[in-house]
């Protein structure tokens, strides 16, 4: 099992920043894949940003790329996505996953093949 806990959302103004933590707890963290998700009200849950186990490969969507950056740090085992730009459209529930399959080779988009959720943290963007 894997716990994970997001924090660091709030209130912004458009055009401010934030930046989001998921800190992992239990199985080994270094060995997954991990990502970002998103849900706005009255919509489904959409890809953010994902990240392979390596480190190496990251991969975001269309809508935050270029202003949206996703890192991990093996030794806190958390991982971070910074927020840049952010627009009232980035306003949602942002939540982090990981993948159960140890050593995947590259990123997962997917929200199917992620196996931990962390709770979700709140991100409202004011225009």
């Amino acid at each position: 099992q894997v716990q994970l806990v997001e924090s660091g959302g709030g209130l912004v103004q458009a055009g401010g920043s934030l930046r989001l933590s998921c800190a992992a707890a239990g199985r080994t963290f270094s060995v997954y894949a991990m990502g970002w998700f998103r849900q706005a009200p009255g919509k489904e849950r959409e890809f953010v940003a994902a990240i392979a186990w390596t480190g190496g490969a990251r991969y975001y969507a269309d809508s935050v790329n270029g202003r949206f950056t996703i890192s991990r740090d093996y030794a806190k085992n958390t991982v971070y996505l910074q927020m840049n730009s952010l627009k009232s459209e980035d306003t949602g529930v942002y939540y982090c996953a990981a993948d159960g399959d140890v050593w995947r080779r590259g990123v997962v988009t997917a929200s199917y093949e992620y196996d931990y959720w962390g709770q979700g943290t709140q991100v409202t963007v004011s225009s």
